[in-house]
């Protein structure tokens, strides 16, 4: 059936500064999702990605565009860009408080393809101290390169509980 999941790999964490699902990404598929059904922080107010290449290593230079849009339900809406980064932003990760907690549906487009650069998009949604919040997100990590798996971080703080599934889209 055309757009149906097949689950690949799973990775948790517990009081970690970042998470990375590597060999995840392969040549079986083009397309792929990126579930955090569960994340809770400790103090961060963003989520960003790394990709991991080919060697694994966990991608930190000046390569990612990205483009976010905040939707809170407490504040006006809020644009962020960025160009050559060291990172893609995801979205609100949360806050401070053991009541933060929220998830991101990220899509992963051709990372395996060493020939075309590595694009990505999603939402994220998150119930914070301060009220419901959500982002809309797009990014390119501006290298041609095989990517073959992910590394997510926070702005600040560290994840208290996060499992991040990978599927290819079929």
């Amino acid at each position: 059936m055309a757009g149906s999941l097949e689950f690949i790999k799973s990775a948790s964490g517990t009081s970690v500064s970042s998470l990375s699902v590597a060999d995840c990404f392969s040549a079986n598929y083009d397309v792929y999702q990126v579930l955090i059904a569960k994340l809770d922080s400790t103090g961060s107010a963003y989520a960003y990605l790394r990709f991991i290449d080919s060697g694994g290593s966990v991608i930190s230079a000046s390569e990612y565009d990205w483009a976010e849009m905040d939707l809170t339900a407490y504040a006006g809406f809020a644009e962020n860009r960025n160009t050559a980064q060291n990172k893609g932003l995801l979205g609100f990760a949360g806050g401070t408080g053991t009541a933060d907690m929220g998830g991101f549906l990220t899509t992963v487009y051709n990372p395996n393809d060493s020939s075309s650069y590595t694009f990505y998009n999603g939402q994220s949604s998150i119930k914070a101290s301060s009220g419901l919040a959500g982002a809309k997100y797009i990014g390119v990590h501006k290298s041609a390169e095989q990517i073959t798996g992910i590394n997510i971080l926070p702005s600040t703080g560290t994840w208290d509980n996060i499992t991040i599934n990978i599927y290819g889209v079929k």
